[in-house]
């Protein structure tokens, strides 16, 4: 039933995220999109001096030419330190997916410190993440994750993810695979999962209580992606706190002087 309080556009994302889990959409932004891949890539491409002078257009899905597999994982760190750094980067990544991010979680907001970037290339099983769901390693169901891809993601280039309701059926009768080692585990729900097809000027926004994860990527292309957490302020927290791995960037002035309100003593 629609929610006379929500715009009917609204409503229309919140039964597809309710349904699936996940909700695949169009950037609103493409100019500022543009301008932050740029900047990652100006950035890298300092970094490792573009030895063979990869143009901007190229030098996402062609990384895996210039520098080897070995260098992959200091290449990366350097990058997420840059980000972190760079304080245009988490308002800019914010602001791409504002809209939905509001309508799916709130406008009084909790966001991840720093922003995580995944290189995979071509064959590579050196970062892989198997089938898992972000809850079991302490991070609370109410956060929602952003991910945004900077090449076409598709097939073995993109991630996958099981559905709300068949990842709830493993959640209940998860005693059948609590023995399996995570191999096993894929292969068992493999046909229920979901690749998503993600193109440059889309972004993914998911629940990381379902299950999900990526495979080696088959594609002749390497896959760039930023992904980052967010929650309502003032929903619970699991291991990762505010403060810690959570900064406020929305907080509302009734809050503010909510949380510093002293009842006086008599």
């Amino acid at each position: 039933m629609s929610n006379p309080f929500f715009t009917s556009e609204e409503d229309e994302a919140i039964a597809q995220f309710l349904r699936d889990g996940y909700l695949v959409f169009s950037l609103e932004d493409r100019n500022l999109l543009d301008a932050v891949k740029k900047n990652i890539y100006q950035a890298a491409a300092d970094f490792i001096n573009n030895k063979s002078q990869l143009s901007e257009e190229d030098f996402f899905d062609k990384i895996h030419e210039i520098i080897s597999v070995k260098e992959l994982n200091d290449f990366r760190v350097k990058l997420i330190a840059y980000m972190a750094q760079d304080k245009t980067v988490r308002p800019s990544i914010y602001s791409l997916a504002q809209k939905q991010i509001h309508w799916l979680v709130g406008n009084e907001l909790a966001m991840q410190r720093n922003c995580n970037l995944s290189i995979q290339f071509p064959g590579d099983d050196s970062s892989l993440l198997p089938l898992h769901s972000d809850v079991w390693s302490g991070n609370s169901p109410y956060e929602i994750v952003f991910w945004l891809p900077f090449v076409n993601c598709y097939d073995t280039k993109s991630m996958f993810i099981l559905p709300r309701a068949y990842s709830e059926e493993v959640f209940i009768n998860f005693k059948q695979y609590s023995s399996l080692t995570a191999e096993d585990f894929y292969q068992k729900i493999k046909d229920k999962l979901v690749w998503l097809d993600v193109k440059y000027g889309q972004g993914v926004i998911f629940s990381h209580s379902l299950l999900h994860g990526n495979r080696v990527n088959r594609q002749a292309e390497s896959r760039w992606t930023i992904n980052v957490r967010f929650k309502s302020l003032l929903s619970p927290y699991g291991t990762k706190e505010l403060g810690e791995s959570f900064l406020p960037i929305t907080m509302r002035p009734v809050t503010r002087i909510g949380y510093n309100y002293i009842k006086p003593e008599c």
